[in-house]
């Protein structure tokens, strides 16, 4: 009488084990094996709601991630991360920064046919100190402030390069609440 193998029992021939791994080495295995195991690669090309434009700092990333996936917009935006987010893209400080903000809000435009540019700021932001050379922190009316300018100034520019985009400007404090800048 012939064993049964367990189901779960996948036993690989030294030939079978050699293809694999020549396919692996090679690169592109996941698309020579994803129609096998019924896996949707996806496309980078197509449409998607908005690009958002953040800062690097590492405090808020998943407040970020969060408060997009409460908008409805899990996956369904571009990102883009400068130090800074609005003043990292209009600062003389830094012009490299700048070329990259609008190689990526052309290709998004392009590429992904957004329609949308969310900028978001946030309160205590290392950047700030580090550009202006002050600590806004210290009052939040004054940080506030120095936000909104900064945030409407990015906004302005925008709006000069691509006037069909809307723009939506926030500010989100270190505890994740966000406020809208009008």
């Amino acid at each position: 009488m012939k064993e049964k193998k367990p189901i779960n029992d996948i036993r690989f021939t030294e030939s079978s084990r050699r293809n694999f791994l020549q396919v692996a080495i090679l690169g592109g295995g996941a698309f020579l094996i994803a129609p096998m195991l019924h896996i949707d690669i996806a496309n980078a090309t197509g449409s998607t709601d908005a690009l958002l434009l953040s800062c690097m700092d590492f405090r808020l990333m998943d407040n970020i991630e969060h408060y997009m996936t409460e908008r409805g917009l899990r996956d369904k935006y571009d990102h883009i991360v400068l130090a800074g987010a609005a003043l990292g893209a209009i600062t003389d400080k830094y012009p490299a920064w700048n070329k990259t903000f609008w190689d990526h809000v052309n290709l998004a435009v392009d590429l992904h046919h957004i329609h949308k540019i969310i900028v978001m700021d946030h309160r205590d932001c290392g950047a700030y100190r580090v550009i202006l050379g002050e600590d806004f922190a210290k009052d939040p009316v004054k940080e506030k402030n120095i936000h909104s300018e900064k945030l409407r100034a990015l906004a302005e520019l925008i709006k000069i390069q691509h006037p069909n985009l809307e723009v939506e400007l926030l500010l989100m404090g270190l505890d994740g609440k966000v406020e809208s800048i009008t």
